[in-house]
Formats: structure tokens, sequence, C-alpha cells
């Protein structure tokens, strides 16, 4: 039986969904125009944020376990908007979201959002990639419970 997705992410995913073509473009920026910063404490340790090899991008990523549940921060070029706009979906639609919970997120979540009516296949491999990431690191934060 699928897990449910989490609340904020249902929302993401109907905003896209009753959404044309260019509504979904539009939300693809407004997202990638709102994803914040990268915090000064990363800033300062890069080395500590996980490539996306996969990404024609260059996309760095890092998850931070506070309060029981992930919280993932990017570093993705202004000049990419839409890997930006995928991954501040998925961190508005994933904050907090437990580790072992993320690793029950569909790998058709791009789908699920309409993408594929406006993105290329390349660039829906990009994205798939990034969650593809995520999930091997909500792996690494749950062995790391287990042996830590």
């Amino acid at each position: 039986m699928p897990t449910e997705l989490p609340s904020s992410m249902q929302a993401i995913i109907a905003d896209f969904r009753a959404s044309d073509r260019e509504e979904k473009l539009e939300l693809l920026l407004e997202y990638s125009d709102r994803m914040p910063e990268l915090p000064a404490r990363l800033a300062e340790h890069r080395r500590a944020m996980d490539r996306v090899h996969e990404c024609m991008t260059p996309v760095s990523v890092y998850a931070e376990h506070a309060g029981g549940g992930l919280h993932f921060f990017y570093e993705i070029p202004q000049e990419a908007p839409t890997i930006r706009g995928y991954a501040a979906i998925l961190a508005a639609g994933l904050a907090g979201i437990a580790p072992a919970t993320m690793l029950e997120i569909p790998m058709d979540l791009a789908y699920q959002l309409g993408l594929q009516g406006v993105l290329t296949g390349q660039r829906l491999n990009g994205i798939s990639a990034l969650l593809a990431h995520m999930k091997r690191l909500a792996v690494k934060e749950l062995n790391d419970t287990v042996t830590g």
C-alpha cells in the first residue's frame, strides 16, 4: 500500500495539476525564485554537501536531521531555474519528513506534478536523480541512527 504524501506536498501537486502548461512553467519559476539561500553554517562547509553527479547542472544537497525529520538544503546556480524550482518544491513539500517515510516517496513525483508535459526527458531524468539522491541521504541518516 503506497504511503500518503505529506499534506504540504499534496497541496503543491494539486496546484500543479490545476495548472495548464504555461502556468506549470510559471509555478516552477516562482518556486525557483523562492528557494532560500544556503544557510551560512553550510555555506562555510560546502564540502559537507553531496554533489548530485547525474545532473548536468552542478547541484549539491545536504540533509539535516532535526526534530525527528529531515530538512534539505541545496546549492544550485540561479541560471538553472528548472532544477532550482523542483528542489524548492521538494524542500517545501517534504520539510521535516521522517527518513523512513522519505524512502517511500514515489520516484514518479515529477509526473504527479505534470512536469512531463513541460520538461524534456533529459531534464526529467536530472530532477529524478535529485530525488533519488535525497533518498540515499535518508538511508545514510537511518544507518547513522542505527549505528550511532
